[in-house]
Formats: structure tokens, sequence, C-alpha cells
């Protein structure tokens, strides 16, 4: 992470964790993908920042 950015409190991280929970559940099996790909590339967007998302996705294929 950069410098010039802070992380999110437990209690914060737990409730982008219940909003992500329940954007993918009303998204559906079917389109669970795509809303994923879709909040990703706006987050990374937002992030403006290619080399730190590539690290976030590395991150992210860890222990799957």
């Amino acid at each position: 992470m950069s410098p010039s950015r802070q992380a999110l409190s437990i209690p914060g991280l737990e409730t982008v964790y219940d909003q992500l929970a329940t954007a993918i559940d009303q998204a559906g099996p079917e389109k669970a993908s795509l809303f994923l790909v879709k909040l990703a590339l706006l987050n990374a967007n937002a992030l403006a920042d290619a080399a730190l998302f590539q690290q976030h996705v590395q991150a992210a294929l860890q222990d799957l």
C-alpha cells in the first residue's frame, strides 16, 4: 500500500465484506463473475496504480 493511503479498520473490513457478500448474492451465480470483474475494474480505476493493482491480484490468488 502506498504511504498516502490508509488501511480500513477491522469493522470497516467487516462492513465491506458484508456489502460484497450481499452484492454477490444479489448478482446470482450466473452473474457473480461478471459483477466481480466490473467491481475490480472500478476499483482499479479508483486506485489509479496498475502496479499496485497487480500486487493485489497476486495477493488475492494466494492460498485459494
